[in-house]
């Protein structure tokens, strides 16, 4: 490969360039309100360099930090401005998050969230490469948090065991959101061979390349994978939901400017002189501005229309007439096989892969026998790994190959679901139909053969069902095997095929030729006028042998299913018009099962649903898995003496009944109401001035969990200038300082807010005036570098503060005071003991009953119920919220928020508490406007602490564990078990006596305590 060009050296940095700006801008407008999310690639630039490498049928299997990466292959940041927004004409239609890229000319494949989980797809790819001999390869990379993955272990054997054509990366950014990672990744701990990765510093551009080319040329010339383990840094937080300013210190992040791979690329090609600054200062800013330009364009664009919401999830299956196998005497198994054979004849692109089908033992069900040995290039044993099997399927039928894969039973198939429900079942619809996976998975299925016991008797295709995109069919006779499985493997989109064991070698004379059945088509078994019978399976056979035993007792019209996923809904609508009555008999468990979905669809048809004259019945195995002695299996399958007792259950309810009214509408006919057209998070208003038009700012989205936010700063006053990106205001949650700027350039107009206002998301904060409503963000010129600080020759430690640096200028204006008292804690003890045997592990806490007298307290004491903002303004309030101190992992603390505490009752205040508590533990950050919090270390033994208290509260109670001491009793001493109640509070707020009081108040609350009966809030005796 020829060393870089002068001339491809600056493409190089445009694209570095580009990459790096298209992340900033959707992170400014990400603080305007006009995205939900950003996943920055920062850091992550250099990659660029492997894509100059590529060629036109090499294909890239991406995750969503290789935004260089793809603009390197040819995808435009005007494309990206529109994946931001989310909007149509993309690679995913809008329904894919920002960063996700898919671009199926240019073969980038459609990022899946979870990470990891493209690995093996990429495998599928380069196996596909290789089987057509082809010179290309496949470029596929992952973050280093996610090589503790099963997937990556599994892509990894696979690529060497099969020496595909693949470059795997990994990006090693040091993190996992926040979880350091360089001591506990793979490498380093030593499970992989450190001999076959190639070590590499992300920042070196040139370093990547060179490396990279050379592996390539390896790949190429059929030398098998390489594996690259490229270290880099992050240079921003995880995502705009992420502040990493909470667990990376302050002289890490000042140090990562010396790993940004622009500023060392830039910066290399000034030294040779291919660049000067001043050029390199004009590019940057004609490449800002465009790209300011390009997603102003991108949020015009057509949006998705809600009429498109089902569209791609599947296409139409096939509707094939044709015949496969002659008249004749056939098994399943017999014809499953002669239908793979016929499969493999037809197509070249046809691959069968799966465990033990090769020649001599041809499959543990002999499905596969000598189809190896006719067909060494298409037939191949995988290893034991489900993932494998399926995430390679996956990739192969991406590529354009029409993989038959087999699972040894479908009890197996979940090590490998993650590939299921992440990739197989959604990657045509989330790509917008760029990307299809025509792709069948065939497993034997079920029960009725003793001895398979828990995962090789399950029926599950209700599981299989739940998931949009799959198609599952079950045959039950030789003809249907061959008929079903051979439209399968002429559909184009993925289906899974089960197989029941207990009819694989049942014989059955097929006196007519053997034809394709269509996807989605019941079979009649036979007729009848009294009852509907609906089963498929293995309960096929067991439904025939009811009927003939009760022999002309009942009319009985059979109908084989056959296909779950699409079913024949007319088929059993009319049958059940006729017979009136409905049993459903299945294999699978009860709960969310097939035959309640049938039942459900039936009884939610008003008309249907009149002309029934006995209820539905579903006849299922219990909510049970299979055991392995035949006693356990016999009792948990439906039998014959169960389905003829439905049967004679059903037909015993012979009078007429009464028509039922409908209770709704199902859908039919009705309009689709008109969707309005959505508005940006930071809409114009009509209201027109001398200023101009007035634009509305509002809160902006700024993470999971956060609902509102506290206003910390108003940084413009009106009248002020404001130029576009400008910071207008900062709010505060717990997890961090977010500044919200200005998608507008004008004029300050009136904040509709102050500073220590509780806001809501989307809330309006206040208005800019605009000449004539433009935004026009292209026209302003942008705002001047600011100059680098001296270089800080200081040492630091790399030890985070214990507090954040918000709460650390909180309490530079507090005046802190503290107080101590004890309590009895009999009153408690003895309250939880009586809750206890009354309602067991449900009992409150005496955490809950300390909570509930602390807030009686605080309804006596206004002075407790206060808040102090920043500014140092006071504010009453009759009703208020309560907080608690929660610990978390590693030593961290959260505030829990009891709102509106004073106005709960007994029951009602418990409850929230609880719930509160674990939300909190979950990760949910809610405002802080608590006048009073609540915290203890009784886990540690700690009797006594003095608490610091953090504005807005006024006041920390530290609750010490309970503990003896001698208290006075008449004339003498007594011990006694107590409690500390340790009190901080804020003397700006409160004084000693009016904070002796309360204290004294909340030890008489809690020694009178009892539970409150019903509602009532009273609590002190």
């Amino acid at each position: 490969m020829p060393a870089l060009s002068k001339k491809d050296k600056l493409r190089l940095l445009t694209t570095i360039l580009e990459s790096r700006h298209a992340d900033l801008r959707e992170q400014n407008l990400n603080r305007q309100g006009k995205g939900h999310f950003h996943v920055s690639g920062m850091g992550h630039e250099a990659l660029a360099a492997v894509s100059f490498l590529m060629e036109p049928d090499d294909y890239i299997v991406p995750y969503y930090r290789d935004r260089g990466l793809v603009l390197g292959r040819g995808m435009t940041t005007r494309q990206l401005g529109l994946e931001y927004f989310a909007k149509r004409n993309t690679g995913s239609g809008g329904r894919q998050m920002p960063s996700h890229y898919s671009n199926a000319d240019l073969h980038i494949w459609s990022v899946p969230t979870p990470t990891g989980s493209q690995l093996l797809p990429a495998c599928g790819i380069a196996w596909g490469i290789k089987l057509d001999g082809k010179k290309n390869l496949v470029v596929t990379t992952v973050g280093d948090a996610a090589t503790r993955q099963g997937d990556f272990f599994e892509a990894v054997s696979f690529a060497k065991e099969k020496k595909l054509p693949l470059l795997l990366v990994v990006e090693d950014n040091a993190y996992g959101i926040s979880m350091p990672t360089r001591k506990t990744n793979p490498l380093a701990l030593g499970v992989l061979e450190a001999s076959d990765w190639q070590q590499i510093d992300g920042r070196d551009v040139q370093k990547v390349y060179d490396t990279a080319s050379a592996a390539m040329e390896k790949i190429r010339a059929g030398y098998g994978p390489a594996f690259f383990w490229v270290t880099m840094e992050r240079l921003s937080s995880h995502t705009s939901s992420d502040d990493q300013k909470l667990y990376r210190d302050e002289a890490e992040l000042r140090a990562l400017e010396n790993c940004d791979p622009l500023k060392c690329w830039k910066d290399q090609l000034i030294k040779e002189g291919a660049i000067t600054a001043e050029e390199f200062a004009k590019i940057d800013n004609e490449i800002k501005e465009r790209i300011r330009r390009e997603y102003s364009e991108a949020e015009k664009a057509e949006d998705p229309s809600p009429n498109e919401l089902l569209a791609n999830v599947a296409k139409s299956p096939p509707r094939i007439d044709q015949e496969i196998l002659p008249p004749g005497k056939y098994r399943i198994g017999d014809t499953v096989n002669k239908t793979l054979r016929a499969g493999l004849e037809e197509d070249p692109r046809r691959i069968i892969f799966g465990e033990d089908i090769e020649d001599p033992k041809g499959g543990v069900f002999r499905l596969t026998q000598k189809l190896s040995t006719e067909f060494p290039n298409q037939v191949f044993n995988s290893p034991l790994a489900e993932s494998t099997i399926l995430g390679v399927g996956c990739g192969l039928a991406a590529y354009g190959k029409r993989p038959v894969f087999e699972l040894q039973f479908i009890d197996f198939i979940y090590p490998g679901f993650n590939q299921v429900v992440t990739n197989i079942s959604n990657l045509r619809w989330r790509s917008f139909g760029n990307w299809k996976c025509p792709l069948v998975i065939y497993a034997p299925y079920g029960a009725y053969l003793p001895g398979g016991s828990l995962w090789h008797s399950q029926a599950n295709e209700s599981a299989l069902a739940h998931y949009p995109g799959l198609s599952v069919v079950i045959p039950s006779t030789p003809e249907d095997a061959a008929g079903l499985l051979w439209t399968a493997m002429h559909s184009e989109d993925p289906v899974i095929f089960l197989i029941p064991k207990h009819l694989l070698w049942a014989e059955h004379e097929s006196r007519e030729p053997i034809r394709a059945v269509p996807l989605g088509q019941a079979r009649k078994c036979s007729e009848g006028t009294d009852l509907t019978l609906v089963a498929w399976g293995n309960t096929i056979e067991k439904s025939l042998e009811a009927i003939a035993k009760i022999d002309n007792e009942t009319s009985v019209e059979l109908i084989d299913l056959r296909s779950i996923v699409p079913w024949d809904k007319a088929a059993i609508e009319e049958s059940v018009r006729k017979t009136r009555r409905l049993v459903v008999v299945q294999e699978d468990t009860e709960n969310c099962s097939v035959g309640q979905m049938i039942i459900s669809h039936l009884s939610g048809d008003a008309e249907l649903w009149s002309t029934m004259i006995s209820p539905p019945i579903l006849v299922s195995k219990a909510n049970v898995v299979i055991g392995y002695n035949p006693i356990y299996e016999y009792a948990a399958l439906p039998d014959v003496e169960r389905i003829i007792a439905a049967i004679r259950r059903s037909v015993a309810t012979g009078q007429e009944r009464a028509v039922v009214a409908a209770m709704g509408d199902r859908g039919r006919a009705v309009p689709e109401p008109a969707v309005p057209e959505q508005e940006s998070s930071i809409p114009a208003t009509a209201q027109i001035d001398a200023r101009g038009r007035a634009q509305s700012i509002t809160v902006p989205i700024m993470g999971e969990g956060i609902r509102n936010a506290k206003i910390v700063s108003l940084l413009k006053k009106p009248g002020d200038p404001i130029a576009l990106d400008d910071d207008l205001c900062e709010v505060e949650t717990d997890k961090a300082v977010y500044p919200i700027q200005s998608s507008f350039a004008g004029v300050m107009g009136k904040w509709k807010a102050k500073v220590g206002d509780t806001v809501d998301i989307g809330q309006e904060l206040g208005t800019i005036f605009t000449r004539d409503g433009q935004a026009v963000e292209a026209a302003v010129p942008s705002r001047k570098e600011e100059k680098a600080a001296p270089e800080d020759t200081r040492r630091y430690t790399g030890v985070a503060p214990a507090l954040p640096p918000t709460i650390t200028r909180k309490l530079g204006h507090v005046i802190p005071a503290n107080l101590q008292i004890d309590a009895r804690w009999d009153s408690i003890r003895n309250a939880r003991e009586v809750a206890k045997k009354k309602n067991g592990k449900q009992a409150p806490s005496p955490s809950v009953m300390i909570a509930w007298a602390v807030v009686r307290a605080m309804e006596k004491h206004a002075s407790f119920r206060r808040l102090i903002l920043e500014d140092d303004h006071i504010i009453d309030n009759d009703d208020f919220d309560l907080g608690v101190a929660v610990a978390l992992e590693g030593d961290r603390l959260a505030t829990a928020v009891i709102t509106q505490a004073n106005k709960k009752s007994w029951p009602e205040f418990v409850k929230i508490y609880n719930a509160t508590v674990d939300a909190t533990r979950s990760g949910r950050v809610d405002a802080m406007n608590a006048p009073v919090v609540i915290t203890s270390l009784g886990a540690f033994g700690v009797r006594a602490g003095a608490p610091i208290v953090v504005p807005p509260s006024v006041g920390t109670l530290f609750v010490g564990s309970a503990h003896q001491e001698l208290v006075g009793n008449g004339d003498k001493n007594e011990p006694t078990e107590v409690i500390t109640l340790s009190l901080t509070f804020d003397h700006r707020v409160n004084n000693g006596a009016g904070a002796a009081s309360f204290v004294h108040e909340v030890k008489e609350q809690i020694e009178g305590f009892r539970i409150p009966a019903g509602g009532t809030r009273a609590v002190a005796s």
